[in-house]
């Protein structure tokens, strides 16, 4: 089990990347999981998200399926929280 009380990101990981995956959560809802790139990038489209956001599901590969937020993270080689608990 992890300390608690250590930060919850993993080493190396910038205030860039938890906004970038903060960015991508709230373009991408929690109704949308399971998807493939194009669902995320209409999902992303469809409520207006920020250009670095589509940008970024832009560039996950094609015929991949993500269950998660941190799944598109990893794939866009965005830093990841640790399991706390």
């Amino acid at each position: 089990m992890t300390d608690p009380h250590q930060p919850a990101t993993s080493p190396g990981t910038s205030t860039g990347d938890v906004e970038r995956r903060a960015a991508l959560a709230e373009a991408l809802g929690k109704e949308v999981w399971p998807a493939d790139r194009d669902a995320l990038v209409a999902k992303a489209q469809e409520g207006n998200a920020p250009d670095r956001v589509l940008s970024d599901l832009r560039r996950l590969p094609s015929g991949q399926q993500f269950d998660n937020v941190q799944d598109v993270a990893r794939a866009l080689g965005i830093g990841t929280e640790q399991q706390r608990f």
